[in-house]
């Protein structure tokens, strides 16, 4: 099994209520943030001969860095079911975790970067994370641009949602059209999806900006 390990945190969303909105969301008095702009997230691998260099992946010899101090790591993953949403994976203070389409799992590549990681916090590691209902064997890491390691689900990166304010939530599911609560296999869960396509919450830096603009990602 590759190694890896934790996560981090990030945002909340002006979802569109459906039936399927998670226990306690009230979308009227969410909270949230107007969203503001913020240019698309450039991939930290195997990326598209427009994008720019400074997304390139780490050169293979440059060796994965350990993360800052201040930043919580994903200790474990846990496949489990919740009600309305069915199977997911969850880390090790029951926060749901997330994939996002414009990932790419063959080969495996992180195109969350800047703001967007503001929002959608990457589960990173320091080594091999606890496994609950999780085949090892689907289990791996990427290394990011900044050298920090993250930890894949079936190659696809997994990410935690800041909008999630408490464990069990899944504010982030349909987010954009691209963000899905992801399932222990690897695959996007689609037992519940929002009537309408939801929105990011700001990124904390940019939380008191007075801009209007629609996210990218």
């Amino acid at each position: 099994m590759a190694q890896m390990k934790r996560t981090v945190i990030v945002a909340s969303a002006m979802v569109a209520l459906t039936a399927c909105a998670p226990a306690g969301y009230d979308g009227a008095n969410s909270g949230a943030a107007e969203p503001v702009a913020v240019a698309a997230a450039e991939p930290t691998a195997a990326v598209e001969p427009e994008a720019t260099s400074s997304a390139e992946a780490p050169a293979d010899d440059v060796a994965p860095q350990q993360p800052p101090a201040n930043v919580e790591l994903t200790d474990s993953l846990t496949g489990k079911k919740v009600a309305r949403m069915g199977s997911v994976v969850t880390d090790q203070d029951g926060f749901i975790l997330y994939r996002f389409d414009k990932d790419t799992n063959d080969p495996a590549a992180s195109n969350c970067v800047d703001k967007c990681a503001e929002v959608w916090p990457p589960a990173l590691t320091d080594g091999d994370p606890q496994l609950d209902d999780v085949a090892d064997n689907l289990v791996g890491t990427i290394t990011r641009q900044d050298g920090t390691r993250q930890i894949t689900l079936d190659g696809w990166p997994l990410y935690r949602y800041i909008g999630d304010q408490k464990a069990g939530q899944w504010k982030g599911q349909g987010v954009g059209g691209t963000w899905f609560v992801v399932a222990p296999d690897g695959k996007k869960n689609l037992t519940c999806l929002p009537t309408g396509t939801p929105k990011p919450v700001a990124p904390p830096s940019d939380a008191e900006q007075d801009e209007k603009s629609d996210y990218s990602y």
